[in-house]
């Protein structure tokens, strides 16, 4: 409880978003949630816009998977200051992923593949174009890359249970994209009026926030999760995280609070079904 107040008291955000950005934000509340969601690049968007039946998102084989596989993900500490310790720390966190994920991608008997990690020490162009200010991850959906950005602000005040729930929602993306839900979400924006793009954005980043639940379920006795903590999170969300928006494209703060709720009391990504949910669910 100690723990969990000294954090509080620092002021700790954790936020992630997008099919491009992510926010590791560890010492200034007042900075908010700085989630912009990228868009892919103009040959990759092309391709996506091919073929993506409604049915991939709504009715995803992922959906009947069952509960995520779980893994003993130990990542090990963080050390506050070290570069090296964060590095390895983002590369074990992606392994767990890897694995996880690959299991349910063969239950549903679907392609599976890795997604890239590089980690950078500072802002990067990617494929998908400039790096977001503010961002400290992005997942480019042309080259299925996860940047994550380290700098001495997270250095700092480094929170496993935050960085490991970053790093799960941009994989969420990744798995979006692998099952076609990604490419219904950019062929359904290239026709849709104003109003409904928003309503889609919302649907998908809801959906990764969910997936992202659903992992740190499967992780929480090995990274560990303590229930404080991830209380914690899903409370700051829940006042906090539409605040960095100027346009409600990732959903009010109860929505993405809820979101979290079920991926993490389910720990199944049929729960995340975001696509055939009421207007209501991803206001």
């Amino acid at each position: 409880m100690k723990k969990l107040a000294s954090l509080t008291a620092a002021g700790v955000v954790i936020t992630l978003a997008g099919t491009g950005t992510a926010v590791a934000q560890t010492h200034s509340a007042q900075a908010g949630v700085q989630q912009v969601t990228s868009r892919p690049a103009a040959a990759q968007q092309a391709a996506a816009l091919q073929a993506a039946p409604k049915s991939a998102a709504t009715n995803s084989r992922l959906y009947r998977t069952g509960r995520l596989a779980a893994t003993n993900c130990s990542p090990g500490e963080i050390r506050r200051g070290s570069t090296a310790a964060y590095k390895r720390f983002l590369q074990r966190m992606t392994n767990c992923l890897n694995k996880a994920w690959a299991t349910q991608f063969r239950k549903a008997n679907l392609r599976f593949s890795k997604p890239r990690l590089r980690i950078v020490t500072r802002k990067v162009n990617n494929a998908c174009g400039r790096w977001v200010s503010g961002a400290a991850g992005v997942y480019c959906s042309a080259d299925r890359t996860m940047y994550m950005l380290i700098t001495k602000r997270e250095l700092r005040d480094p929170f496993a249970v935050g960085i490991a729930r970053l790093m799960a929602h941009e994989y969420g993306h990744h798995v979006q994209q692998l099952a076609g839900i990604s490419n219904y979400y950019f062929q359904a924006r290239q026709r849709a009026g104003r109003s409904a793009q928003l309503q889609l954005s919302r649907r998908h980043e809801l959906q990764a926030e969910c997936f992202s639940a659903v992992f740190m379920r499967t992780i929480a006795h090995s990274l560990p999760v303590p229930q404080e903590h991830w209380d914690h999170t899903v409370n700051w969300f829940r006042e906090n995280g539409h605040k960095g928006w100027a346009q409600n494209d990732h959903g009010k703060g109860r929505s993405q609070a809820a979101w979290m709720e079920r991926g993490y009391n389910s720990a199944q990504p049929g729960s995340c079904n975001t696509w055939k949910a009421s207007s209501r669910a991803v206001a």
